[in-house]
């Protein structure tokens, strides 16, 4: 094997056209052997004799794309100091763009003994482990980019690669469940229906399948797992495993880029697969297990957890710091994609045992050229001490807001004394994000995400099912601030059917009429059920599957014209935060007003009267104090948004105001005022029981009268739609039948 020195930079497998330059870090190390596979698992070794500031490499002029490789690195094996080397275990490059196979679970893949764990353990791990492939870097982009949607027009759907695909019956089905198969014109034409700006895709790096999970039967289905930043997850590659899955998951890129849509992946950099010091040693434990690890200061054989996986990586590490911020760009600039949701962000701020929004890795994103330009959303949250960051994230991060998801599920449960807060998530949680300069679009809003109940199950169960899961129902949160509309799961009772459905809605337009950037979870729109489990991490078949057969089509075409009107008026989605002033254009108006049932304001004593289960607020589509990018002032319709969460109707008085007269009622999840009579000022709007009422400012000439919520809610509540595609009606197919 023919081998000359090559280049410290860049770190991992470099393909350049005519041979691959290798490089990997290790500070520790005293021998470094690249190990290269043939067809039948025939191994090679070759020693890498250059180092550059503990970077050892060498570029090997006849590797092409399709090798197969991993790295045996010999050091000192002392756990208690920190250190693991051992170079009987085959280690996976940290830096490989792409991973072949998965781990087969035994004694091998393990730096101990398990009789002993004392003891070192030296049987071989190469036929057990997972090789890095050698990639071809060159793609045909057609002149794609990523895109630069504004936060302000964003709408974020979260999907799992897998789940939204498996069952679809347009989608062929030898690309089910792939990244051909998300990017098929079947799925991209729904997620273009509902307005979908964003696809946010759950864990896609290279991850790996618990041992402990296999052996009940299960598997790590949504991936927080991962074992490589920089390689997409080749089981969800229909096209091979050497490699190709790089090229089928950049030509899904470009088919999103091409409809539109940006995509986001949601990022594990907080932990690895490799666990706790009883877990295997599969890469970084083996390579420098110090240098890529928080360790415990007093034992350096035990591992720092503010994940609750076993493991913490050391971000006070210049290398794990430089390991992430290198995968970052890499998705960016090479795979093209727009943002990343960060799992468990706050893990990533402890530089030294604090959360400290001064942290490293937040100076290191801000003055990046790079990383800085795209969307940067934190899920504000780790098991640490002082874990909890809602609100706390640095001015250029967006943040998944808890707050907002607490807030909304008590509202429409009727939970009392919520109404102030109500108030302040619908436009923007300013308490939260305005002390720090940020603006509304700092909130992702969302009700439910992957972590917990689906929203028909919200509605549809007051405790978690979670038997499938095999823990005895221990696992998945407690607290889900659900309520199941008087009966716990299935039910036939067109009573139940009828209240699940309105809430469904409910929970809809109260999302995508919030100030913020509504967040979806994938088939919310459809009325995916996971029978009651809040925690389908292990659920890899027709628990977590999205049932496209099953889907509610009158609840997907009141979201599609829900974040239509969204979309269409400005005043849904402005970038700045009320002030409650007046609105020169119209003297003694200000840009908002909360008023009672009654139609006078709240006053100041209202929002602590606890009554709290009803309001109404105006908002002034002249009140936005925006400027389009021809610099113009941006001018709306006016609207008025009628709230009754009580389990009673509700007559609320629609107060006289100068500049709108009369009103048209676009939006009304009981169905009941669909294409009603223009609303009068000095009027009634009787509110039916849970359900809620958008009216919008009266114009004699309509643009486009089929946009009405209202009036696609009643079209479609007794009949599917005329769509070829949908599927045949069910006899249970009500609006949010379960």
């Amino acid at each position: 094997m023919q081998t000359w020195p090559g280049s410290a930079y860049p770190l991992g497998a470099t393909f350049d056209g005519s041979g691959t330059n290798f490089a990997l870090f290790s500070e520790g190390a005293e021998k470094v052997e690249l190990c290269l596979f043939g067809p039948g698992g025939k191994e090679k070794r070759v020693a890498l004799i250059d180092v550059d500031a503990f970077v050892w490499h060498a570029y090997l002029p006849n590797v092409r794309p399709g090798q197969r490789y991993g790295y045996r690195v010999h050091g000192e094996y002392d756990p208690v100091q920190g250190k693991r080397f051992n170079p009987s275990k085959l280690l996976l490059d940290p830096y490989a763009k792409a991973v072949d196979g998965q781990v087969q679970w035994n004694q091998s893949v393990f730096g101990y003994d398990f009789d002993n764990p004392a003891k070192r353990n030296d049987d071989d791990s190469a036929a057990s482990m997972m090789k890095g492939v050698v990639i071809n870097p060159f793609f045909d982009w057609a002149g794609d980019r990523p895109l630069r949607t504004p936060y302000s027009e964003s709408l974020i759907y979260e999907a799992h690669v897998k789940g939204l695909t498996q069952l679809n019956p347009l989608v062929p089905p030898e690309i089910r469940g792939s990244y051909n198969g998300l990017a098929h014109p079947a799925v991209i034409d729904h997620l273009r229906r509902i307005g979908v700006t964003a696809i946010e895709l759950m864990p896609v790096h290279q991850f790996v399948n618990d041992d402990t999970l296999q052996k009940k039967g299960l598997s790590n289905y949504w991936g927080y797992n991962t074992i490589s930043f920089f390689a997409p997850h080749n089981s969800y590659s229909s096209s091979g495993q050497l490699g190709q899955q790089v090229q089928e998951f950049k030509a899904m890129v470009r088919s999103f880029h091409a409809a539109g849509i940006e995509v986001i992946l949601d990022v594990v950099y907080n932990h690895t697969a490799e666990g706790s010091h009883l877990g295997p040693t599969l890469s970084m434990r083996g390579i420098d297990n110090a240098a890529y690890y928080r360790l415990e200061p007093k034992d350096k054989q035990y591992y720092t957890d503010y994940t609750g996986t076993g493991n913490s990586l050391n971000v006070g590490s210049p290398h794990a710091l430089q390991l992430i911020m290198d995968s970052l760009r890499y998705w960016v600039l090479e795979m093209h994609v727009d943002g990343f949701r960060f799992d468990l962000a706050a893990a990533l701020a402890r530089e030294f045992y604090d959360v400290d929004r001064l942290a490293a890795f937040f100076e290191l994103v801000q003055q990046d050229p790079v990383v800085s330009q795209v969307k940067l959303i934190a899920e504000p949250w780790d098991v640490g001490p002082g874990g909890y960051q809602v609100g706390n994230f640095p001015p250029q991060w967006t943040e998944w807001n808890g707050k907002y998801r607490d807030t909304v599920r008590d509202f429409w449960r009727g939970e009392s004394a919520t109404l102030g807060e109500f108030a302040s998530r619908l436009t923007g949680s300013a308490d939260l994000y305005e002390h720090s300069g940020r603006r509304p679009v700092a909130s992702v809003n969302f009700v439910t995400a992957h972590d917990g109940f689906t929203l028909r199950d919200l509605v549809s169960y007051n405790d978690k099912h979670n038997a499938a899961n095999g823990e005895n129902g221990k696992d998945g949160a407690d607290d889900n601030r659900s309520w199941n509309c008087g009966v716990e799961g299935p039910s036939d009772d067109p009573a139940v059917l009828t209240l699940r459905a309105r809430q469904q809605r409910n929970f809809l337009a109260t999302l995508l009429l919030s100030q913020g950037v509504p967040m979806l979870l994938h088939g919310d729109e459809l009325g995916r059920s996971q029978q009651g489990n809040n925690n389908g991490y292990a659920q890899d078949n027709e628990i977590t599957w999205v049932d496209w057969d099953s889907a509610d089509q009158p609840l997907i075409e009141f979201t599609a014209a829900l974040a239509k009107l969204r979309k269409e008026h400005p005043t849904f989605r402005r970038q700045r935060f009320f002030d409650g002033r007046p609105v020169r254009a119209e003297v003694g108006v200000p840009d908002i007003v909360w008023g009672r049932p009654d139609g006078t304001r709240m006053q100041p004593e209202d929002w602590e009267s606890g009554f709290g289960k009803a309001i109404s607020v105006m908002l002034n589509g002249n009140g936005i104090r925006e400027r389009d990018r021809r610099g113009e002032p941006i001018k709306d319709q006016h609207f008025v948004v009628l709230f009754n969460a009580d389990d009673a109707p509700l007559d609320f008085t629609i107060p006289p105001v100068k500049f709108s007269p009369q009103w048209d009622v676009v939006v009304d999840t009981a169905g009941r005022l669909a294409d009603s009579h223009v609303i009068d000022p000095g009027g009634v709007v009787t509110v039916e029981a849970r359900s809620m009422v958008v009216m919008r400012e009266h114009r004699e000439k309509e643009n486009d009268p089929d946009h009405s919520v209202a009036a696609s809610l009643a079209a479609l509540a007794e009949s599917r739609t005329g769509d070829p595609r949908s599927p045949a009606p069910r006899p249970d197919a009500r609006p949010g039948a379960i």
